[in-house]
């Protein structure tokens, strides 16, 4: 290409090598890619919304071994960062709960039980109700995933209550002598509006899930649908396999008390058992019948004690810091990003070497031992794709982004990100240090913003909201746990301003298009304006054919002064001009980024949390968003936006959805019991599941989030079911004659056991996920403590209150005394 001729002028022909020198280059370098610091090319694969991650990362790595026999052993092609490594600990961590709740819960069934038949009865529904639920979240298209495994795990406590309470039932007429067939029959019939209640108030109160919006619909809907599918299931089952199986397995007993608890030591701790769950319940009877004569005062201390538990909730001083909000629960996944921001418009090769001294730094506080890998990806990625993909907002050269993946057996990288904040912003106080989300949870959650928190401010006028900005971002930096605080958009990008002499230029010959073109071209390359190929015959490449002043030719501001000028007539046009003949060059600066939301450009203020839960940190910011609307300039907006206003969005939802389930429950119970005052009774428990779930998220420093929230909700329907099985009893033993006081005690006494075998069942299947065993466990952590707080309380509540409540609004028919026979 050197030697095409391009003019001929009096015999003499000009070729491309005269006035140019054409080789293999490269365009101007933007950005820099790097593993352990050494320079490499870095490429991101993405997954299309419906597709697998786990068969999308397998996919990718089946493919890896045939192209590197391809590229030759000089080209080492490794993956960096693989999202379905913490997928497949999220995963097996769940199924790891999931069995483990299952096991205790089968233990808990034997222990209360005393035999090992009934429980293997009980115990087969469990898998049989989960596939079940699969089988139906396969048909609408679900995936096994973290939140369908989630719900799963967490209905393995609730998926043993119809057996259980079945079972039991069976057990105790058989106990009274009764025929096996006749015993099943008789025990599958009384409970079975009851048990059809409880399962149907579990399900109803999912049902304001599916009206959600945005993120926490898509995540919570398919563990909602998990739930209900595999409870229904389980009813079911404990309709129909459970007293077939009970006809084959299950004996008549030959005594009170007999049955199949084995031999030698089993039969001897079966027995001791039985004798002290006896004395236990006979304490709670006494204690039952002292609530119930307590009437009024004792209903009215109860619920007041309840109430007074919202306080925990909400700030009171230093000694009671309240609940707080966080969205969802921070998850580990062993992966930092850093984000800097040096001086701007600082050269690319710079941030790089800034990126080495940051690294040295990074390596003083991560022991080496605990690091995987170290990523550069330094300046603007070269694909709009990439930029639109990034998470990290870069706007120019001075930017950088540093992955640091860490080995399973790491520290808390909250940890690690705490002390690289203060120690960075020492060490180079002329770059800003933020910390954006690095795995697929939290990137999701911020629905790609480089920060949870964004304060943006909207108008025409620019520089008066820069002002505003500014002063906003100082008052924002008083907030106690607000870190990374920054703003995004830089207006400080060094420019040089070309003012063409319009006259002077025109008498040359030259217009303003002239000029520009002509800067265009040399500065900016010919590709810009006319894009040529060339295609090499041998290997079938395209090259980009680019006309351009070498970038060493422009070191100065003279260089770029004696740019020459021509008006690109074909007809030989004005003799060439220099730019400094027609203009002059001035420094100044420019934005370096113009962001615009709803076609208003827009100034965004970022910022994260740190030490403190994000609810704390909106409400400060709202507070001084209030105390300085008098100095928003005129026609302008302030927004919070970003997971701030995601995380609002569905606080309310559920909190609607809450009351929602509170009100489904009493309806669908008022519908089967025909009655108004026995479903009030029923719900009067709910207030006791609120306080002990407050309780315990206080007691285990659990903030409030969705995850909790999604916990409170279950537990309404959960809390309900148990209650059911009281008043149902008492209103059948009031039916038969007996008076308010000797029909709720009564049903106490008769109902200690179920009670406590499906509550027992449900909190210890909560426990694993209570605990967070396992990558990505923390994410379900709270729905787990909500659901164990609540049950507690309301068990409570269950046995002691709501019997009470039975007798103050059925009356207190004989209550004077107490029942001189205890009940069987």
């Amino acid at each position: 290409m050197n030697d095409l001729p391009i003019s001929a002028s009096k015999g003499t022909v000009t070729y491309v090598r005269d006035v140019a020198h054409v080789r293999d280059g490269s365009a101007p370098q933007t950005n820099i890619a790097r593993l352990e610091g050494r320079r490499a090319a870095l490429m991101t694969v993405l997954k299309n919304g419906s597709s697998s991650t786990l068969d999308v990362i397998n996919a990718v790595k089946a493919k890896l071994p045939q192209i590197r026999s391809q590229a030759g052993s000089a080209l080492k092609i490794e993956p960096i960062g693989d999202q379905s490594i913490f997928v497949r600990a999220s995963i097996s961590g769940v199924i790891r709960e999931a069995t483990i709740a299952a096991c205790l819960t089968g233990l808990m069934i034997l222990l209360f039980l005393g035999s090992w038949r009934s429980t293997l009865i009980i115990f087969i529904s469990i898998p049989l109700s989960i596939l079940a639920s699969v089988a139906c979240l396969a048909a609408l298209g679900e995936t096994i995933n973290i939140m369908t495994l989630g719900g799963l795990a967490l209905a393995v406590g609730i998926l043993v209550d119809d057996a259980t309470v079945t079972i039991e039932n069976i057990n105790s007429h058989l106990e009274e002598g009764a025929e096996v067939e006749a015993a099943i029959l008789a025990g599958a019939q009384q409970i079975a509006l009851p048990a059809l209640v409880s399962t149907l108030s579990i399900c109803i109160v999912f049902v304001p899930m599916f009206l959600l919006a945005g993120i926490a619909k898509y995540l919570f809907v398919p563990l909602a649908e998990a739930v209900v599918f595999a409870m229904l299931a389980s009813y079911l089952l404990s309709r129909t396999l459970v007293p077939t199986l009970s006809k084959y397995w299950l004996q008549k007993h030959a005594g009170k008390g007999a049955g199949d608890h084995g031999a030698g030591w089993m039969k001897g701790f079966q027995q001791g058992f039985e004798q002290r769950f006896e004395r236990v319940r006979a304490r709670y009877h006494t204690l039952l019948e002292a609530a119930l004569g307590g009437g009024m005062r004792f209903a009215v201390i109860f619920l007041g004690v309840m109430v007074l538990s919202a306080i925990l909730a909400f700030p009171l001083g230093h000694y009671l810091p309240g609940l707080g909000q966080d969205f969802f629960p921070i998850v580990d996944a062993g992966q930092i990003k850093l984000h800097l921001r040096a001086r701007t418009g600082l050269r690319i090769e710079e941030t790089a070497a800034l990126c080495d001294a940051v690294e040295a730094r990074i390596r003083q506080v991560i022991p080496a031992k605990e690091i995987e890998s170290i990523v550069d990806n330094i300046g603007l990625p070269y694909s709009g794709i990439n930029l639109a993909y990034s998470t990290s907002a870069p706007v120019g050269p001075s930017d950088a982004d540093i992955f640091i993946a860490l080995k399973p057996d790491h520290k808390p990288s909250a940890g690690y990100q705490r002390r690289l904040r203060g120690m960075l912003a020492e060490s180079f106080p002329g770059v800003t240090f933020a910390f954006p989300p690095a795995d697929i949870v939290s990137q999701t959650l911020n629905f790609g913003l480089p920060s949870p928190l964004d304060v943006q401010i909207s108008g025409k006028d620019i520089e008066a909201n820069r002002g505003y900005a500014d002063e906003l971002l100082q008052r924002l930096r008083n907030i106690p746990g607000a870190v990374d605080l920054r703003i995004q958009q830089a207006f400080d990008y060094p420019k040089f301003a070309v003012e063409v002499d319009r006259t002077k230029a025109r008498e040359l010959g030259l217009t303003q298009q002239n000029v520009a073109a002509n800067m265009l071209v040399s500065l900016s390359g010919s590709f810009q304006t006319s894009p040529s190929f060339w295609i090499d015959p041998s290997s079938g490449t395209q090259y980009q054919v680019v006309a351009q002043t070498p970038q060493p030719r422009l070191d100065t501001l003279n260089d770029l002064q004696t740019t020459p000028l021509t008006s690109g007539s074909a007809n030989g046009g004005v003799d060439a001009q220099l730019l400094a003949n027609v203009a002059t060059i001035r420094r100044t600066v420019a934005p370096a980024v113009v962001s615009h939301y709803d076609a208003q450009t827009v100034i965004d203020i970022y910022g994260s949390a740190q030490g403190t839960d994000l609810g704390f940190i909106a409400s400060e910011v709202n507070k001084i968003l209030v105390d300085t609307k008098d100095h928003v300039p005129e026609g302008s907006n302030v927004t919070v936006r970003g997971q701030v206003q995601t995380m609002t969005e569905s606080f309310n939802g559920l909190l609607l959805g809450l009351l929602g389930a509170v009100v489904l429950v009493y309806l669908l119970i008022v519908v089967n019991f025909q009655s108004w005052l026995d479903p009030f009774i029923i719900i009067t428990a709910l207030p006791a599941a609120l306080a002990g779930i407050v309780w315990m998220l206080f007691l285990s420093h659990t903030t409030v989030s969705v995850p909790a929230l999604t916990g409170a909700i279950m537990c309404m329907g959960v809390a309900t079911a148990n209650s059911v099985l009281v008043v149902s009893f008492a209103r059948e033993r009031l039916d038969a004659g007996d008076d308010a006081f000797t029909a709720a005690s009564k049903a106490g006494f008769a109902r200690f056991r179920p009670v406590m075998m499906t509550a027992l069942a449900m909190i210890i299947g909560m426990i694993p996920m209570a605990l967070s065993l396992g990558e990505g466990a923390e994410q379900n952590a709270p729905l787990g403590r909500a659901v164990i707080g609540g049950l507690i309380f309301a068990t409570v509540a269950t046995l002691l209150f709501v019997p009470a409540v039975f007798v103050l609004i059925h009356g207190r028919k004989g209550a004077g005394s107490a029942p001189t026979e205890r009940p069987a």
